[in-house]
């Protein structure tokens, strides 16, 4: 006599954490991308607002957020859980943007080098918005990586433990990172026309 299968239960995804999410993603993928789609619906509107002021523009924010949901895809069966899955996927995203960004430095250089102007495409606004644009001109004035720091506290919502992963920093130079770089862009509050 055979074994009766047991029939699937149903589930409902919006109701499961993040770990229970990656448990059943890694069982379903690639057959099934329930769970893995939930993750993704969560964490798709911060990861966009990530990329975008990591990388100053949509076009750009929206290929690497593709890039970075391909990349959990593929990932997930090998993601451990040693991090929370927050922390993982924002380690990718700053990775993507990293190489994005070298590759339009290069680019720049590039384009420099051959003395050709690059033409720059006509683009309708989508929705201006002034403050977004105000703080994206505002974080322009402060490092790299003390952006990316910032982005990643305010944007993403990480703790400082889980940027200094992210980063391959120690805890108290990205306390110390974050610090210097809120008291510039307080300097820039307070006086906007430096």
């Amino acid at each position: 006599m055979t074994p009766r299968k047991e029939p699937r239960r149903r589930y409902s995804p919006a109701t499961l954490s993040d770990e229970e999410l990656v448990i059943a993603a890694k069982g379903e993928l690639l057959h099934t991308t329930t769970a893995y789609e939930e993750l993704m619906r969560r964490y798709q509107r911060t990861l966009f607002n990530v990329c975008a002021r990591y990388l100053g523009n949509e076009r750009d924010a929206d290929d690497v957020c593709q890039e970075v949901m391909l990349k959990v895809l593929h990932g997930l069966k090998q993601f451990e859980g040693k991090a929370k899955f927050k922390t993982w996927l924002y380690s990718i995203t700053y990775n993507e943007c990293i190489t994005q960004y070298r590759k339009e430095k290069r680019k720049r250089r590039l384009l420099d080098a051959l003395s050709l102007d690059e033409q720059e495409e006509v683009v309708e606004p989508e929705s201006p918005v002034a403050e977004s644009q105000g703080l994206n001109k505002m974080l322009s004035h402060v490092n790299p990586i003390d952006r990316e720091i910032l982005v990643l506290r305010f944007i993403a919502e990480l703790e400082f433990q889980e940027i200094a992963n992210i980063m391959h920093m120690g805890l108290s130079a990205t306390k110390m990172r974050y610090k210097r770089a809120l008291e510039k862009l307080r300097e820039q509050i307070d006086s906007p026309f430096i």
